[in-house]
């Protein structure tokens, strides 16, 4: 038997406005397992699906090719208008591109790896993904909601989620992680990149990664991908139910 179409079920209030549906907030750290973990966790429940963090990357991959200083906020803010982001929300294939161009794949690159942190610390960057993030959401709600990874979800895009999820994994399980999916890197530099790049998100200003407000924090260390999208299932089927999950 295949999936249920998307938004075929779990409707519940989420958010402002009269739209019904539900909002699952994924946010953590890098390397964690968010992106695999929302995908299975909206596949299982015929949700919708959005990275915010391909987003970020988008914009990022943009200014890189378009010969802007990511080091210097002020002309990363002065472009930041420009591109026009599109991302795809089906978590069989999400999709996302850059005035009309697929760049699923040049957004993984080193170069965007490496300045995305600074690139997304810039206030009207974050402002203007935001709104395009709580559009997205809003569209979800009137087919049965959407599940949104991301690093300030819960806390800043879209506090009254219903399900609001902290993943976290220690530093070695989340560089080997992350060294598998990239080929084989070496897991030691991966692991300080991802430690380096935590203490960007965490440190920032605007919108800093944080356990939000009433989010259940996950430890992904030992769990499999298909136990830790049971634990998320099991949180947002207890809304239908009345029932608190385990």
């Amino acid at each position: 038997m295949g999936d249920p179409p998307v938004g075929s079920h779990l409707v519940n209030s989420a958010g402002p406005g009269p739209e019904s549906g539900v909002v699952v907030a994924i946010d953590g750290t890098s390397g964690s397992g968010k992106s695999s973990t929302s995908r299975g966790v909206a596949r299982r429940l015929g949700l919708r699906y959005l990275d915010t963090g391909a987003m970020y990357r988008a914009v990022t991959w943009w200014m890189l090719r378009h010969g802007v200083d990511v080091h210097d906020p002020e002309a990363v803010a002065a472009r930041c208008e420009e591109p026009r982001i599109e991302s795809g929300t089906d978590p069989e294939g999400p999709t996302i591109s850059v005035d009309g161009a697929d760049v699923a794949v040049e957004i993984r690159g080193d170069d965007v790896n490496a300045a995305v942190s600074p690139v997304s610390a810039v206030p009207r960057v974050r402002s203007r993904m935001q709104v395009m993030q709580r559009q997205t959401i809003e569209d979800a709600l009137r087919t049965g909601g959407i599940v949104v990874e991301g690093r300030d979800i819960g806390s800043v895009v879209w506090p009254d989620a219903p399900v609001k999820v902290y993943l976290s994994a220690d530093a070695a399980a989340r560089a080997h992680r992350r060294a598998l999916e990239e080929g084989g890197s070496d897991v030691e530099a991966t692991r300080e990149s991802l430690l380096a790049r935590d203490r960007i998100d965490s440190g920032r200003a605007v919108s800093p990664l944080v356990l939000a407000e009433g989010a259940v924090h996950v430890d992904t260390t030992d769990l499999t991908l298909d136990q830790a999208i049971d634990t998320i299932v099991a949180m947002v089927e207890s809304l239908s139910s009345g029932v608190s999950a385990p």
